[in-house]
């Protein structure tokens, strides 16, 4: 198993249902905070870290997916004949030329630990990442990502790792919930993890949210595991049933999350890019103020 990290995994063969009718004729992780799509944030943030290998897991109506990360010959004939240099390097700037997509089709939808699953053929032997991209993810300012603080974690740790953060108590329903004890530095050893327990009975407030490094073990482990909660194969079983064999780790990251899978979580992700963007940042800043 090599010591860093090379491939990543994007499951992305999920309904949006939450978006819906936005997201009837195209993936949600093609929609635009201010002038880029979800997925492309999170392909650059495992760009960033390191990785050149992209695998995505998708589905029905993702072809979209496929385009925005292929070459645009018709487009960039067009940008390059009207003279529009700046807006064809923007174009072709997309996708590094030294990262390889790739795309796997997920037949049915049987949940999170089946789309890791369906990446297996690719990622073989090694660890991997995988970044969920409806978890919109920022480092510290002029601070690393969260995928290339986690990498840089597990080529020293050399063990699985979960990214997590506090949640109040009546949102553990909505999150995997690890319970856990000191290990190091903003690094906890998993003792439990459990999948979306009632603020009740939730073992603790930390969440496990859309980062992961996982070794190749976890493909046997969601091999035998089957079905749980909702009919579907559960990533959270399999990492239970990884840690019987190997420590599992809960990284407490350094930087902000957004949840955009939710409309609040999107706004609010809209809003503080649109913000800092170089282009429209100031104005922006301006007319919110003029608001109140």
């Amino acid at each position: 198993m090599s010591r860093s990290i090379k491939k990543a995994v994007f499951p992305v063969a999920g309904l949006g249902s939450r978006f819906l009718p936005a997201t009837k004729a195209q993936p949600k992780e093609m929609l635009p905070i201010v002038d880029k799509p979800l997925i492309q944030y999170a392909v650059e943030e495992a760009v960033e870290a390191g990785i050149t290998e992209m695998i995505f897991i998708t589905g029905r109506n993702k072809r979209a997916i496929e385009d925005h990360f292929d070459k645009a010959y018709e487009l960039e004939a067009e940008l390059e004949s009207a003279g529009k240099q700046q807006l064809l390097e923007l174009v072709r700037s997309v996708i590094p030329k030294n990262v390889n997509c790739m795309y796997i089709r997920q037949p049915m939808a049987l949940g999170l630990g089946h789309a890791v699953l369906c990446a297996k053929p690719i990622v073989g032997d090694d660890a991997f990442a995988v970044l969920l991209a409806d978890d919109f993810m920022q480092g510290e300012l002029n601070g690393p990502g969260v995928m290339a603080q986690m990498t840089t974690t597990f080529a020293r740790e050399q063990s699985s790792l979960l990214g997590v953060q506090d949640v109040p108590r009546a949102h553990t329903k909505q999150y995997g919930i690890v319970s856990t004890e000191p290990f190091a530095e903003r690094l906890e050893k998993v003792g439990a993890i459990v999948e979306k327990p009632a603020p009740e009975h939730a073992p603790s407030t930390l969440a496990v949210v859309g980062r992961y490094v996982l070794t190749p073990r976890i493909f046997s482990c969601l091999e035998k595991i089957g079905k749980g909660a909702g009919g579907e194969i559960q990533l959270t079983d399999g990492i239970e049933a990884l840690m019987q064999y190997e420590t599992v780790l809960a990284y407490r990251y350094q930087g902000r999350r957004f949840d955009c899978g939710s409309k609040l979580g999107y706004l609010q992700a809209s809003v503080e890019i649109g913000l800092q963007h170089a282009e429209t940042g100031a104005a922006f800043a301006d007319w919110l103020g003029q608001r109140g």
